[in-house]
């Protein structure tokens, strides 16, 4: 994977600020909800977007050399959407590294101390109509060659 870029586009959740603490709703320790996420100020062209929910202090490290602790993916999301609702359902979910499919929250262990959840929204310049349950490896190599840009949010969580 060869991109790393950011612009102007932003975004922003309702349920946290950024660098700010992630509410117990949106964890493992609570409903376990997607939180709400608005984007704004993508680049002319831009026709789908994918979400993406990673954990880069997680401690671990896979045997293909990638790190971290993946908890959502989300793609197949028209040029057209700006925002996704709290629990969002909508859209192509795919696998996180629970083994599950969809949206499953910060869970760090216990007494591991605080951890920093990147939420990645990327405008891409294509629909390419992806199948479900990709895992995030899987969904960034298809996505890369069409990437346009894409930002993040950083929230945080330590368990009680």
């Amino acid at each position: 994977m060869g991109f790393a870029f950011t612009n102007d586009m932003q975004l922003t959740s309702s349920a946290f600020a950024h660098d700010g603490a992630i509410p117990a709703k949106h964890t493992g320790e609570g409903v376990d909800v997607s939180p709400q996420l608005s984007w704004n100020n993508a680049p002319a062209g831009t026709k789908s977007f994918a979400v993406i929910c990673h954990d880069p202090d997680a401690p671990l490290i896979s045997a293909n050399g990638t790190y971290g602790f993946v908890h959502w993916t989300l793609y197949n999301i028209p040029g057209s959407v700006t925002s996704l609702a709290e629990g969002c359902g909508d859209f192509t979910q795919g696998k996180n590294d629970f083994g599950k499919v969809g949206y499953n929250g910060p869970m760090p262990p216990q007494g591991h101390g605080q951890h920093k959840y990147y939420f990645w929204v990327i405008a891409l310049d294509a629909e390419l109509d992806l199948p479900a349950g990709l895992s995030l490896w899987e969904l960034l190599a298809k996505i890369e060659p069409h990437a346009k840009a894409m930002n993040r949010l950083i929230g945080t969580y330590q368990r009680g």
